[in-house]
């Protein structure tokens, strides 16, 4: 799709679409919408409004409007279920300060539910995952696996403490992190969400014409995740992207196997991948643990462009 306002299209798989309205404003829309990962119709509601946001903090916007997406099983299930999965999501939007403006529903065999957002960003600020430069120290914002954990949930294997801490991450606005990520010359940015750690971390690389390096010990994990992963607790879209990325990364075979599950484990509601100049990472990570946020962790590096877009070492 061609026009001349269009900031940013479906060319480099980037998080959200920008539309420069003005000069000086531009709007910024997303949607994302799913099944169930946890039981409590509250909850779920929450963190898909909460995913649903995080494609326009990773651009650097804020979210004005948002707009339900349902799926329901009409005379299946009781119609109070729908109504606690929209007021969590409702509540996720006004703590984000932004409104619901209404939505769509449609009788679907399953439930299914997210959300239409769009927000708004100075043309000149948007910030792409694509535009790594070499030398760039990479941040990661949110513990990784979620999928694992929801997984393992599913079939009564997850602990208390694992979902609870899973429910914890999943429901936590990126708000944070976006608006103080802005304070700093970042590079690139994406949210890890389904494509998993190493997928995400494929798309900026190969957008940006670098290779990055991700430290497998660095990485900041969910309790047990690696070891539910070993246990073959693992989603379908893991193994997915595992066949997808197979030709395009190299994993060093010296690395606990449940470690790389976590790597490639699809997540819901991740955290945010930012690439800055080395010399801004450590007051950035020290900021973003300041104010909350406590799992940012400079996880990687990005290097001139190697045989494989990314390493996991």
């Amino acid at each position: 799709f061609e026009n001349a306002d269009l900031i940013v299209g479906v060319e480099t798989s980037d998080d959200a679409g920008v539309f420069r309205l003005r000069p000086d404003l531009a709007i910024v829309n997303t949607v994302d919408f799913f099944t169930p990962i946890v039981d409590d119709p509250y909850v779920f509601g929450q963190i898909a409004a909460t995913n649903a946001l995080s494609d326009i903090y990773a651009m650097g916007a804020e979210p004005r409007t948002a707009m339900n997406i349902v799926c329901f099983p009409k005379g299946k299930m009781d119609i109070r279920v729908l109504g606690e999965v929209l007021k969590g999501g409702a509540e996720k939007v006004q703590e984000a300060g932004a409104v619901v403006v209404g939505g769509h529903s449609i009788i679907d065999e399953e439930i299914k539910y997210g959300m239409a957002i769009t927000g708004v960003i100075h043309p000149d600020k948007v910030i792409r995952n694509v535009g790594v430069q070499e030398g760039d120290a990479l941040i990661l914002t949110k513990p990784l696996g979620t999928g694992i954990i929801s997984t393992a949930l599913k079939k009564g294997k997850a602990s208390k403490e694992s979902v609870q801490a899973s429910v914890a991450s999943m429901i936590t606005l990126n708000d944070t992190a976006s608006k103080i990520m802005r304070n700093y010359p970042v590079h690139a940015c994406s949210d890890i969400t389904g494509y998993g750690l190493l997928g995400h971390a494929l798309e900026m690389a190969s957008g940006s014409s670098v290779t990055l390096i991700l430290e497998s010990a660095k990485l900041p994990i969910l309790h047990r995740a690696p070891r539910l992963a070993e246990k073959g607790y693992l989603t379908g879209g893991c193994k997915r992207n595992r066949d997808y990325l197979k030709d395009k990364i190299t994993v060093d075979k010296s690395i606990r196997e449940g470690l790389v599950e976590v790597a490639f484990d699809p997540q819901t509601s991740g955290g945010l991948l930012i690439a800055v100049a080395q010399k801004y990472a450590a007051k950035l990570v020290d900021e973003l643990q300041a104010n909350g946020v406590k799992a940012a962790t400079a996880v990687g590096y990005a290097t001139s462009l190697q045989k494989a877009w990314v390493r996991l070492v």
